[in-house]
């Protein structure tokens, strides 16, 4: 067998093209493509937007403000739209069977809820397009070890557990593959995902270096919301899996729930609603809440709050996220009555996802020699 060290680059890659292309992709300050997805006026008339989302059940508040209301809002601003419930990804972490196949369907149920059409974005269910999991495969063996290791997704649940998987090590390259898949142009991400996106993009790069060019580098969609705190420690974001489940409004929590959870919600000893997230990050992260839920400004939300101490703005807060949640959990209740009807429009969605994926994949495996 030829080794690695004497397998013959394509003609075109002359000495000088690959030796630059290594600096740039060794250099700490690559260059990532980002566009605000907020902000966008008009539809841009072109590109393919990617995004998933792990079944881990119902989604929080804060995945709601983060991610799927701009979910919403791109799916009117592309011509082409895929959200992907990623199962593959989520059993890095230990799953019981029975408990997954019914957060996938949640999933599918809170998404439909929240205002994701099935007729203007595709939606589908990672593990059955198996196309996924061989272009991780082709696309781990063009990154290094290393690399990976600087991650954050690594670097900060190996050390909470003081190990991790091969899967969890490998994470960012099936979200490479997911992205790269069907030619995505654009991402929307968190601060905290840029790393991992420039990693797709940096496989895009060196894939279309070594094979022709196939891929394009997507660029990252920036979402200029807020994050959302947590409510009993305002110094971490909301989080499905924090110990403390005052933390954490779910978007199906009932309106005494919600209500409960906004009152314990830690603020300060100063009554005046203001808004510094340095200095009263628990007032603040209501501020955030509100403006969010009420679609208005940080600042309308301060004005708004002129006169009222913390514990009547909590009240202000709470009204506001039961008027937005009310109908999604009602949504989300009559489409889990009915598990076929969400069966069915996975299974739909899949087959055309496969039908996008087929076609890449059959020419990755051609260029990079397996038929």
């Amino acid at each position: 067998m030829m080794s690695q060290s004497k397998m013959a680059l394509p003609l075109r890659t002359n000495l000088k093209h690959l030796l630059g292309f290594i600096q740039k992709f060794n250099s700490p300050k690559r260059f990532l493509c980002v566009e605000r997805s907020a902000g966008h006026k008009e539809p841009p008339g072109d590109g393919r937007v990617f995004s998933g989302i792990q079944p881990t059940g119902v989604p929080h508040l804060g995945n709601y403000l983060g991610a799927l209301e701009n979910w919403v809002a791109l799916q009117n601003q592309y011509p082409s739209v895929l959200y992907s419930i990623v199962d593959l990804h989520s059993i890095t972490q230990p799953q019981d069977p029975a408990d997954l196949r019914r957060n996938i369907l949640d999933m599918a149920a809170s998404l439909l809820a929240c205002g994701i059409d099935p007729e203007r974005a595709l939606l589908f269910q990672q593990s059955q397009v198996s196309e996924h999991a061989e272009l991780s495969w082709i696309l781990g063996c063009l990154t290094t070890m290393p690399r990976l290791r600087h991650l954050p997704q690594w670097k900060m649940k190996s050390k909470a557990k003081n190990e991790g998987s091969v899967g969890l090590f490998t994470y960012p390259v099936l979200q490479a593959a997911d992205i790269l898949l069907y030619k995505s142009t654009h991402v929307p991400v968190g601060e905290d995902q840029i790393q991992h996106l420039e990693l797709a993009q940096d496989l895009a790069r060196i894939f279309n270096g070594r094979y022709g060019d196939l891929f394009p580098a997507p660029a990252a969609l920036l979402s200029s919301t807020r994050k959302v705190k947590s409510l009993r420690d305002p110094s971490s974001k909301m989080s499905k899996s924090d110990a403390q489940a005052l933390a954490t409004i779910s978007i199906t929590d009932s309106p005494d729930d919600i209500a409960f959870k906004i009152r314990r919600a830690v603020t300060d000893f100063t009554s005046e609603v203001t808004f510094d997230p340095e200095k009263r990050p628990g007032v603040s992260n209501l501020v955030t809440i509100h403006a969010a839920m009420a679609r208005t400004s940080v600042e309308e939300a301060v004005s708004q709050a002129r006169g009222l101490d913390t514990s009547a703005y909590k009240k202000v807060v709470t009204e506001a996220v039961i008027q937005r949640l009310t109908p999604i959990r009602e949504e989300i209740e009559r489409l889990r009555s009915d598990p076929a009807h969400l069966e069915g429009l996975l299974a739909r969605g899949t087959l055309r996802a496969r039908e996008l994926a087929a076609p890449v994949l059959r020419e990755v495996r051609q260029r990079v020699g397996f038929c």
